[in-house]
């Protein structure tokens, strides 16, 4: 899942931090894509309207 997706969701950072109960700097720290069990916490929120890419996660 693509940070800039999911603030595209929520609107803003803070929007995005009190969904998942965490402070705003754990968000800002977010590379281009967001950890993985963020992902699936955020899929679960939306209720699928945020999906999780396996692909972004997968081990090389």
């Amino acid at each position: 899942m693509l940070k800039n997706n999911v603030i595209a969701h929520f609107g803003k950072l803070e929007n995005v931090a009190k969904a998942l109960s965490i402070s705003v700097a754990a968000v800002s720290q977010w590379k281009d894509v967001i950890p993985e069990k963020n992902a699936y916490r955020l899929q679960e929120i939306t209720n699928g309207k945020l999906k999780i890419d396996r692909e972004l996660y997968q081990k090389s």
